[in-house]
């Protein structure tokens, strides 16, 4: 099956579900917590409805991981598993800040380390990344590649500090880095990283929840950019509505060791593929 494939006709039908949303007041009516504990949005459940009905019109049998509805079968025989947050970003999404996207990755297994291709499209611009395993990654079918900065000087780097717990953590590397920007939505910050526009990002709360970033993961891996735990580990986590994960990204091995060293975790490098 051709994934990217698929995964662009989904990408374009959550656009359009979306679009006529965005200044709607009926965007931000909550329907009670999601599987991922977040509150429900009118926004979020069209998301996925969109990505449900373009998966099932391409005749695609799945089970479906999701960060709204949790875990549901659809068709006969599901032989892959669907991971996706419909929206990640939508408190931005809610008040006008462009930056926000829809997330959804495809496995044969429901583990991190098994996903076979993913989307994250970006809901406000004309943006769409996509990768399979072993094909590359792409922004509008334009191959990517991660930077080659190195230092922590010139680095741009995404910062996750949504705890007060993870500020008392990053407090060395914060005071080392120049430029720290943090965006609110981390399927598209990472996917930055991928194409060069961020130099890294870094969340070492332990709350981001899998279906969040699923996607992005490949995305990253595929350009040739580096991913791993704040321990230097790969990423290996359940497909799940409640599992979490850590992660240190960087456009490159040296500036992934410079970060690590920088927050006191394990610098030596391990593969992350």
């Amino acid at each position: 099956m051709d994934f990217l494939e698929v995964l662009n006709e989904t990408a374009e039908r959550v656009k359009k579900a979306v679009k006529p949303l965005l200044k709607s007041p009926i965007a931000s009516r909550t329907y009670g917590v999601g599987a991922g504990g977040d509150s429900q949005k009118h926004i979020d459940l069209e998301a996925e409805k969109a990505i449900v009905d373009a998966l099932q019109e391409q005749r695609l049998d799945f089970t479906l991981i999701s960060e709204e509805t949790g875990i549901q079968r659809y068709g006969r025989t599901p032989k892959y598993y669907v991971t996706t947050d419909p929206i990640d970003g939508t408190t931005n999404l809610l008040r006008g800040i462009p930056f926000a996207c829809s997330s959804i990755a495809i496995s044969v297994t429901p583990q991190l380390d098994n996903i076979e291709a993913g989307v994250v499209v970006d809901l406000f611009h004309n943006t769409t990344y996509l990768a399979q395993r072993g094909r590359g990654a792409f922004r509008n079918s334009e191959k990517v590649n991660p930077t080659q900065v190195d230092n922590l000087d010139d680095a741009v780097v995404g910062v996750d500090i949504n705890s007060c717990e993870a500020s008392q953590k990053l407090a060395k590397l914060l005071a080392q880095i120049k430029h720290v920007r943090h965006l609110g939505a981390n399927a598209l910050e990472l996917c930055y990283v991928a194409d060069g526009t961020m130099d890294g990002f870094i969340d070492i709360r332990g709350k981001l929840r899998t279906t969040d970033i699923a996607a992005a993961i490949l995305v990253i891996q595929e350009s040739g950019a580096i991913i791993t735990t704040s321990k230097g580990a790969p990423l290996s986590s359940p497909l799940s509505p409640t599992a979490t994960v850590d992660f240190i990204a960087a456009g490159n091995k040296r500036l992934h060791r410079r970060i690590s060293t920088a927050l006191g975790t394990d610098p030596r490098h391990v593969d992350p593929h």
